[in-house]
């Protein structure tokens, strides 16, 4: 667990607006506009009835959801309510996501002076083949050119996303996408693996076998072939999917602050539809409909839908799930003081069946994944159970 996440927490704000909807987002988003000025009214009015005693914020990350549909004033006064309602930090991380197609040279700029310190960008692909099955909105020229503008607006801090896992994709053409990206000197690429959610265009079309994916065999090369190549050009793995680039000798890679507390046990607090908060030992999340969100707040009620508390035990077990997720893996000797049990001495026996198989690796001082056992880190995870705690 990261020093930085342990003391600071992390805000999120969900916009739920997208020009088109891509076939296979399970994200809550809708494509009516006409509901961002209601919507923008219940924000505030959410941010201002917030209250984090003793908590003091570093990062402040806007998804979606595509931000970038907002106007650049709008995005101002979410910066601005949150600094007003919040106690942050004078060096907080100020992230936007946007997508090509929604943004222009002029918007770019207008996002850096209403505060936005640090993009990511809905790349997904350079390819047009790839964005029109993802059915992206944009052009691989668009890609390119919202990347300059972007560098032209001032923003030194940019994050990629990349999808790779496509039908028919293979080692050749996923190289393409990552040498484009590189190319482009981003600071950082979060490149995730296709995944298939059942209530989606995308899921209802594999179910019924009109689309056939890659072989697990494929998508682990394509995994494979993301390390081998990133670190070759200067990226550091820190989680399964995100890679930061290391910009000099003794630089500091540029990770996302914010991604970071989702894998630590940092609190974060979730804004708007559908956003989830975590305050431990409670996470809750926001009613997921924007109308029965904003329902909520308009009878001056919390657009909480549920909470739930976490026992000792599902602590202990995601601890253990998110603390694989990250290179550096669990940290044994914070896991002890934060739980108070050996890690060691709790799962010694699965632990040498994992390195037996080349799954796991052991240091004096944590316990992570071999790279290996990062593609079966689901499977890993539930090997560990409540019932070896000791």
């Amino acid at each position: 667990m990261s020093e930085i996440a342990d003391k600071f927490g992390g805000i999120y704000v969900h916009i739920p607006f997208c020009v088109k909807k891509c076939p296979y987002c399970d994200f809550y988003s809708i494509t009516d506009l006409s509901g961002v000025s209601p919507f923008l009214k219940a924000l505030r009015r959410e941010i201002e009835t917030v209250s984090v005693t003793d908590q003091v914020f570093d990062t402040l990350y806007i998804g979606g959801g595509t931000p970038s549909v907002l106007e650049a004033e709008s995005i101002r006064q979410i910066i601005d309510a949150a600094n007003t309602h919040f106690t942050v930090c004078d060096d907080i991380e100020i992230t936007l996501e946007v997508n090509p197609g929604t943004i222009s040279r002029e918007s770019l700029r207008d996002f850096r002076r209403a505060g936005v310190n640090r993009l990511n960008i809905g790349i997904q692909s350079f390819q047009s083949n790839n964005l029109r099955f993802l059915g992206r909105i944009h052009s691989a020229a668009e890609a390119a050119l919202t990347i300059e503008w972007a560098r032209q607006a001032g923003f030194d801090n940019i994050g990629l996303d990349l999808i790779y896992g496509l039908p028919a994709q293979d080692k050749e053409n996923w190289l393409g996408d990552l040498t484009r990206a590189i190319e482009t000197e981003t600071e950082h690429l979060s490149c995730y693996m296709l995944t298939i959610e059942s209530d989606t265009p995308l899921g209802r079309d594999v179910a019924a076998a009109r689309i056939q994916l890659p072989s697990d065999g494929t998508v682990r090369e394509l995994f494979d072939t993301t390390i081998d190549f990133l670190t070759t050009h200067g990226f550091v793995q820190y989680e399964i999917s995100n890679f930061a680039r290391q910009t000099g000798a003794g630089s500091e890679p540029r990770f996302s602050r914010h991604n970071q507390k989702y894998w630590s046990f940092a609190p974060y607090i979730g804004l708007g539809p559908s956003a989830h908060s975590f305050i431990e030992p409670e996470r809750y999340w926001n009613h997921r409909r924007l109308e029965n969100y904003m329902r909520q707040i308009e009878a001056g009620q919390s657009p909480i839908a549920e909470r739930e508390k976490l026992t000792r035990e599902q602590m202990i077990m995601e601890a253990i799930y998110l603390g694989l997720r990250t290179t550096p893996g669990i940290e044994l000797d914070a896991f002890g003081k934060r739980f108070g049990i050996n890690f060691l001495n709790s799962f010694e026996a699965k632990m040498a069946d994992f390195e037996k198989d080349d799954l796991l690796k052991l240091t004096q001082t944590h316990c992570a994944l071999t790279r290996k056992g990062m593609a079966f880190l689901d499977s890993i995870a539930v090997m560990f159970t409540s019932q070896d705690i000791v």
